[in-house]
């Protein structure tokens, strides 16, 4: 089933996206002469909670739908840093929060017919805050608690857009024990 790339060409580069335009050839002899592929960094999101077990939450204006999304916090890994180092930072940055313990949940794709990068999840616990925000010059974030019952409010009436997030917070309830199947 796996496709074979004749030739690839990249459309445009930038410091957070590459798009690259792939000519392939199927296992049955087609040629797919325009695949797009989106290539981004890897990135990594938390189910981050509370010493006093609340989850924290972030809220941002996302430009692409044009509305303000709740969301778990993440972002970039950053190259030569782990998946548990990379979210840990971005949870400080984007929070003030340390957590004292991360337990990975896996990982998904954004999109897999179209993006080439993986987003890894974990739970986070043992939260405290001890810092201030120390966001990114385009990042504008409020950060929101709540509390478990809350969080699986929020994701029964689809109050959080964000599919890769949603994903992540049922496995985050699940292994806490919040949920099952």
């Amino acid at each position: 089933m796996k496709w074979k790339i004749l030739s690839s060409e990249t459309i445009l580069k930038d410091n957070w996206c590459t798009v690259r335009k792939d000519k392939c050839e199927k296992p049955d002899g087609t040629i797919v002469s325009h695949y797009y592929v989106y290539e981004f960094p890897t990135w990594a999101t938390a189910l981050a909670i509370t010493e006093d077990n609340k989850a924290v939450l972030v809220k941002q204006y996302r430009h692409a739908l044009e509305e303000i999304s709740l969301e778990t916090p993440g972002g970039v890994v950053e190259d030569g840093e782990s998946f548990e180092k990379g979210i840990a930072r971005e949870l400080l940055e984007e929070t003030g929060y340390e957590f004292s313990e991360f337990h990975y949940l896996g990982k998904t794709s954004p999109n897999p017919s179209t993006n080439n990068n993986w987003m890894h999840m974990f739970l986070a616990t043992g939260g405290k805050k001890i810092a201030e925000q120390s966001l990114d010059q385009n990042e504008e974030i409020e950060v929101e608690l709540y509390s478990i019952e809350e969080l699986k409010q929020l994701v029964k009436e689809n109050k959080i857009i964000q599919a890769m997030h949603v994903n992540c917070i049922v496995h985050g309830l699940l292994k806490m024990g919040e949920i099952s199947f």
